[in-house]
């Protein structure tokens, strides 16, 4: 299973977008988020149209794991990419990482994922898939599909900032500071020596929708849409069957271009991408 064929499967099956929130919730964002989640899961999944007990079994098909709430990703498929869900109440609203800077791949040495995922399959590395659902009432209004290395640098940039910030804080006097999977935590703030302060990173970024508005995006108003942005390089892997059968789907509202996107690493140069929109008729 891949992403060409969950868009075909939501093309499909355009009309199931609701999203009904889970009654095991009782905070109403979080549950949207779980069902937005869940959602996905069904489209890669191709099991939109099953029944609960069906759906399980697609699941446990495709995905080699399924996430937790305080760890990347929300899923990974079967030898196949990496997936993170994120929820938005505006489509240019800032998407919220918190502890977890972005990433343009997943890697398995990461101190960021749970051992369970590290042990799910024989992996070292994933592409990592964003998917961004804005909801309108309780149905789903848009989706974009975006890999991380469109728009996300390189793991470095992020690394080195958390080291400057480390070596200030050590530098700081009389200050007791140990390394953390976060950003770190300075022990024995109080005379006692019995308070701990907690240093996490909070991170943001851009929203796609906004970081990507030039590229003639669906119209908001529409009832459901979706966009794809991927490299080249990454559209080439997927087979050529996948790739006929997705340009094929053009006649049915999706539309297929080529573009240029900035380097994220160095935004004097450009990449070409496979830009995938979707307008329900």
């Amino acid at each position: 299973m891949n992403l060409l064929k969950a868009l075909l499967h939501i093309v499909q099956y355009s009309n199931e977008v609701s999203l009904e929130a889970s009654t095991l919730n009782s905070n109403r964002a979080n549950a949207m988020g779980d069902a937005l989640e869940d959602y996905v899961k069904k489209a890669f999944s191709q099991s939109l149209h099953l029944q609960a007990e069906e759906q399980k079994k697609a699941f446990q098909e495709v995905f080699s794991y399924l996430g937790n709430k305080n760890n990347p990703p929300d899923m990974m498929l079967k030898n196949g990419d990496a997936i993170e869900v994120k929820k938005l109440e505006n489509a240019f609203t800032n998407l919220a990482l918190n502890s977890s800077h972005p990433k343009r791949f997943l890697l398995a040495d990461s101190p960021l994922i749970t051992q369970g995922c590290k042990d799910a399959e024989e992996w070292t590395e994933k592409d990592l898939l964003y998917v961004i659902g804005v909801r309108k009432q309780n149905a789903l209004n848009a989706l974009f599909f975006v890999y991380g290395d469109c728009f996300v640098a390189d793991e470095s940039i992020y690394l080195n900032l958390k080291q400057k910030i480390n070596r200030g804080i050590v530098e700081i006097p009389d200050v007791d500071f140990s390394p953390t999977k976060e950003l770190g935590k300075i022990k024995k703030v109080d005379p006692l020596g019995i308070t701990d302060l907690r240093i996490r990173g909070m991170w943001h970024i851009e929203s796609p929708f906004k970081i990507f508005k030039h590229l003639n995006l669906p119209d908001s108003h529409a009832s459901f849409s979706f966009t794809c942005l991927m490299t080249f390089k990454k559209f080439s892997r997927f087979s050529l069957e996948d790739q006929n059968l997705l340009l094929e789907a053009q006649n049915l509202g999706l539309s297929i271009q080529d573009v240029l996107i900035d380097n994220p690493n160095n935004p004097a140069k450009q990449i070409q991408a496979k830009f995938i929109t979707f307008t329900k008729p």
